[in-house]
């Protein structure tokens, strides 16, 4: 039987609680929040993830209460991710976060075209 692939949703408890935030919610699906900032964190086990889960969708999502959300995936799922967000460009400011097995992360933002 093939391992199963979790979405990182300790790994992105972690990075966030490191960077200084409360983290609440429990799942792959949480709020991080930091002074007067805060983010809705979505952890995805790879990039297919998106279309099977409407995380990304403004409309009667509750996405629309986050002016910031940062999804978190394997690294090697971040270029996946950051193509389908790019290309349904949605009102709010994101982020995703790849990490890998080790714990170690890189943080991808858009492109400023």
């Amino acid at each position: 039987m093939p391992p199963v692939s979790m979405p990182p949703s300790e790994d992105a408890r972690a990075i966030f609680s490191r960077l200084g935030y409360s983290v609440s919610g429990d799942g792959p699906d949480f709020v991080a929040e930091r002074k007067w900032r805060t983010v809705r964190v979505t952890a995805l086990s790879d990039g297919e993830d998106l279309r099977g889960r409407r995380v990304l969708a403004d409309g009667g999502e509750p996405s629309n209460d986050y002016r910031f959300r940062c999804f978190v995936a394997p690294k090697d799922a971040t270029g996946d991710v950051q193509n389908r967000l790019a290309s349904v460009d949605p009102s709010y400011e994101w982020a995703v976060i790849g990490v890998d097995n080790d714990g170690d992360y890189d943080v991808h933002l858009p492109d400023a075209s």
